[in-house]
């Protein structure tokens, strides 16, 4: 498999066709849109206000728009809701990491993080990078990077201009 991922990345950097640096800021900006959503819906039912439905289903037409950009409808819409719930997921574990290092709780932070990229990375997996040999290979639930997330960081680089 390493020979195999070697060639693609290599493919990638070489032909140039597959910008993930877009996709990643896409995908956290998709993140954000899904917190959103959540934070209208819960602020409703807090204020029973309802210009925050308003708000939600604005915030929601745009983040299917976005989502439609880096998910393909090819089969239904199982890999759409999939991917919105593994996006949404990542986030929240994400801000709980974050929670859990301020309070200083740095072992517990550590392991929503990588959990949260896991998860993040099964999304990219879903979508079609890295190829399906990724997704056979590689267990989410580990305590650290799996397979699958060791092969989408050397991938993604939110660095690049």
């Amino acid at each position: 498999m390493k020979k195999e991922l070697k060639q693609f990345i290599d493919k990638i950097k070489n032909e140039n066709k597959l910008d993930l640096s877009i996709g990643e800021d896409l995908s956290i900006g998709l993140m954000n849109l899904i917190s959103l959503e959540e934070h209208f819906l819960f602020s409703f039912l807090k204020t029973n206000e309802r210009k925050f439905l308003d708000f939600l289903e604005q915030t929601r037409e745009l983040r299917k728009k976005l989502l439609a950009k880096i998910v393909k409808k090819d089969d239904g819409s199982e890999k759409w809701c999939i991917s919105k719930h593994l996006l949404a997921t990542s986030m929240r574990l994400f801000e709980v990491g974050i929670k859990s290092l301020h309070s200083g709780k740095k072992e517990e932070a550590e392991e929503m993080f990588y959990d949260s990229f896991n998860l993040y990375s099964l999304f990219w997996t879903i979508n079609g990078v890295g190829g399906n040999s990724l997704s056979k290979k590689g267990n989410i639930a580990e305590s650290k990077l799996s397979k699958i997330s060791e092969s989408i960081k050397k991938l993604l680089d939110c660095c690049k201009e």
